[in-house]
């Protein structure tokens, strides 16, 4: 098996306001301040209802992300759960599209702030758009290589004003709209309805593009959930007021014209004051999702060079300002020529293409981790109404893909071809990892599973997330016998079995091991809850104490009078480990009393896995 490469850590240094702040900021840009004039040219008003429609098809995903970002809070979050969901070729497809379509989603942000550039300078003509856009892009592209940090301050600060300025905008502009312009609301049927609901889909793009800084966030299993609805819930009420208020004060003319449908609208709800506030919004808006865009595209390249997917260098991190510095100068660059020679419809909708075809490999992500029953899967929210959900939203998402034109259908599976050969010239060779997926298979074909480097790797990662210290009962089960036994037993007979396995290692035959239990049980009896014994005895020496954890899944008979027993933790320890026997015996006792330990234990598909149950168990650890 190939084992990713080991790579620093990133500094966690992003909070809630962090994560809210960047999704916010990545949604809250050009889509909503140059897009909504594009979308009526194609469907009339019914652009409103697209802007809710689209937000409504991102629920699900953003639910299916929350859970598989729970789970694996890992930089480059959306390729990194595809990966290691559905392998190494998705992974490369999914890391290399959902660089791109951040990049575009980005680029698309800094010609918002070109266009800006047209109103200081009337009449400057295209290249004013274009070379106010690059130098933006320069100047973000440097701040997110100083520092992490640092770009979330700003990005809070600068969301905080964008808010306002729209919350200002919707409260002045409803009393001046005129009902006539929402007639006839379905202008350009339902076919230019669904294209435009697929164009700006992209205006979403932010809500679940937020954990690909996910190894950067401090406790990511409560604050990126918690970030993302609460970012979802202000934004889609933004994104629907705002247009509907835009609808209501432009004609529509004026308004499918227009590449500033905002600061139109403002002009004539507000005055001059109310273009200048619009225009400081939407200059915040450009900027905050254009750097946001840099720092979350980067961690694309820099998550699949720590796989092996891209080479090595990708991955060096600034030793002063920790960022991945080659990753962002990369992704800035592409972003720099995307501006130069895209035009803003192309890019609009292969921008919306690409993100929607990412999102679909998150849900299909969602459905194999979860049928996987990979221990180390541990999520802390789950999706609901796994696979149904998830299913309904690829097909509709298939039906927006088909609708969004042969430029962006092209260029979109034109890179996923370059994407296909990159993957056979360099990362076929060198990549053996298993994925999830292939698990499952491995799983259903046979009963004898050989544990995966990805449970491992899982277990792992539920351990940083959760900030776990190792202390000696984890190095215990670590090193424990593990037992696995399909048939009923004895008592007898399953502590003969047990002498097999542990007694080697005491120096006790397996009949000299299974005598001392059986005396040690007639003593008193060591079933200590329904279903749970833990069978121990004094060994002779000193310094030694070791465990089996047994699975019987018919049952061990103990006793008549008590139910069969499937569950045992087996202790061998000299004299002078009773100290340490008795908190062996607490943090057992925190293990089985977790509400759904049994069910966990007697579902577990191979052996190992009753090992990865018990480390990842919450209890109090010894410091």
């Amino acid at each position: 098996m190939t084992v990713p490469n080991a790579q620093p850590r990133m500094e966690k240094t992003l909070g809630l306001w962090a994560v809210f702040s960047i999704a916010t900021g990545a949604m809250i840009s050009s889509g909503l301040f140059v897009l909504p004039g594009l979308a009526f040219r194609h469907s009339g008003p019914s652009m409103i209802l697209a802007y809710a429609v689209a937000g409504l098809l991102n629920i699900p995903t953003m639910l299916a992300q929350a859970e598989l970002v729970t789970a694996m809070p890992k930089s480059a979050g959306s390729y990194f759960v595809v990966e290691r969901s559905l392998g190494a070729y998705i992974g490369t497809v999914a890391g290399l599209i959902n660089w791109c379509a951040i990049g575009l989603k980005a680029a698309f942000a800094l010609v918002g702030i070109g266009t800006l550039a047209e109103v200081l300078v009337p009449g400057s003509g295209p290249w004013a758009l274009k070379t106010t856009a690059i130098v933006a892009a320069l100047c973000f592209t440097a701040l997110n290589l100083a520092s992490v940090k640092g770009t979330g301050r700003l990005q809070g600060w600068m969301v905080v004003g964008l808010l306002g300025v729209l919350v200002f905008y919707i409260g002045a502009g409803l009393p001046k709209i005129a009902p006539a312009h929402y007639r006839p609301f379905f202008s350009g049927g339902l076919r230019a309805f669904m294209t435009v609901t697929g164009m700006v889909f992209v205006s979403y793009g932010g809500l679940t593009k937020v954990v690909d800084v996910a190894e950067e966030v401090k406790a990511p299993d409560r604050t990126l959930p918690l970030g993302m609805f609460l970012s979802y819930a202000v934004v889609n009420l933004l994104y629907v007021g705002v247009s509907f208020v835009t609808v209501g004060l432009l004609d529509g003319p004026a308004l499918g014209d227009s590449l500033r449908p905002v600061q139109d609208g403002a002009a004539i709800a507000l005055g001059s004051v109310g273009v200048i506030c619009v225009g400081v919004g939407a200059f915040l808006a450009y900027a905050t999702t254009g750097n946001a865009g840099i720092l979350s595209a980067s961690r694309s390249p820099l998550a699949m060079s720590r796989d092996g997917l891209l080479p090595a260098f990708f991955s060096r991190t600034h030793a002063r300002f920790k960022t991945p510095y080659i990753a962002i100068m990369l992704t800035g660059t592409v972003i720099i020529l995307t501006i130069a020679f895209l035009s803003v419809e192309d890019l609009v909708k292969t921008a919306s293409t690409m993100l929607i075809l990412s999102l679909a490999f998150i849900n299909v992500s969602v459905i194999v981790m979860r049928h996987s029953r990979i221990e180390g899967y541990r999520p802390t929210y789950r999706m609901p109404l796994v696979p149904w959900l998830p299913l309904a939203t690829l097909v509709i998402y298939g039906f927006i893909i088909a609708e969004m034109g042969v430029v962006a259908l092209t260029t979109t599976f034109g890179f996923i071809a370059a994407a296909s050969v990159w993957y056979i010239v360099y990362v076929q060779h060198r990549i053996d990892r298993e994925s999830a997926a292939a698990y499952m298979v491995r799983s259903a074909l046979s009963k004898e599973i050989q544990r995966s480097d990805l449970e491992d790797e899982l277990v792992q990662i539920s351990l940083e997330r959760d900030n776990v210290v190792t202390d000696r009962f984890d190095v215990l089960v670590r090193t424990a016998v593990v037992l696995d036994l399909p048939e009923r037993l004895t008592a007898r007979e399953l502590f003969h079995r047990i002498g097999e396995v542990m007694g080697p290692a005491l120096g006790l035959t397996p009949q000299r091991m299974e005598k001392l239990l059986l005396e040690r049980e007639r003593e008193a009896s060591t079933v200590v809850h329904t279903g749970v014994a833990i069978p121990h005895i004094i060994v002779e020496g000193t310094g030694i104490f070791q465990m089996a954890l047994v699975r019987c899944r018919e049952g061990a008979v103990f006793s008549d009078l008590q139910e069969p027993v499937h569950v045992m933790f087996v202790l061998a320890g000299s004299t002078d480990e009773r100290n340490f026997h008795l908190r062996a015996l607490m943090a057992i006792a925190h293990v089985v009393q977790a509400g759904d330990f049994m069910a966990r234990w007697m579902a577990a598909p191979h052996a190992e896995q009753l090992r990865d149950i018990v480390l990842l168990s919450r209890r109090l650890r010894d410091k």
